[in-house]
Order: C-alpha cells, then structure tokens, then sequence
C-alpha cells in the first residue's frame, strides 16, 4: 500500500506548543509543535476514553489529555506510565518550513 502525502502548510501555521487538528481519510490527526519546532502527528484520540489530545497540553515532547489527564508520549504515542496504551503516530516531513504528513 503506498503512503498518502498531505501538505499541512508552513510550521508557523502551528503554534509553538500547540496543535491543529487535519481531517484525513482514515480520520482525525493531531499534528503538533513542541517549544524547540519538533512537529508529531498522532490520531486525535487518547487511548483512555478517546479524549481530544489536540486540545491537550503539549510540554516537552508529550501532550496531557485534557479529559482525564493521561500523558502521551508524541515520538512514540505511548502513555507515559503507570498508564497503558497507544495512539497511532504517524511521519510529518518539514521541507524549509513546510510540513507533510503521510498516512
């Protein structure tokens, strides 16, 4: 199966420490940016009771559910522990500042 390549727009597009939220095919991806520009995108959904994680609060590379205060991981899509579970995560190429996401 070949990769679907979405471009998202500029990394300024995204506030530092921030997310958007890009309606795809296989549903809602998160795309967020950390404090030192590291972008992540991951579904849109936390593992726990499918909290919306772009309305989360990204610190460092992770994002706490706003619902029940789970953390995840962004470069893994992991909960941090004592949590379990996972989210999908998926590749966002940034070329001079413009971001690409493959699903």
């Amino acid at each position: 199966m070949t990769a679907t390549r979405i471009a998202l727009g500029h990394l300024n597009d995204i506030p530092r420490q921030g997310a958007r939220i890009v309606q795809t095919p296989t549903g809602e991806i998160a795309i967020f940016r950390t404090l030192d520009d590291q972008i992540f995108a991951l579904n849109n959904q936390c593992p726990h009771k499918g909290g919306p994680l772009a309305q989360g609060i990204v610190h460092g590379t992770q994002v706490t559910c706003p619902l029940h205060g789970w953390v995840i991981n962004l470069d893994s899509g992991d909960a941090a522990a004592p949590d379990e579970g996972c989210v999908n995560r998926y590749t966002v190429d940034n070329e001079s500042g413009m971001l690409y996401l493959s699903i």
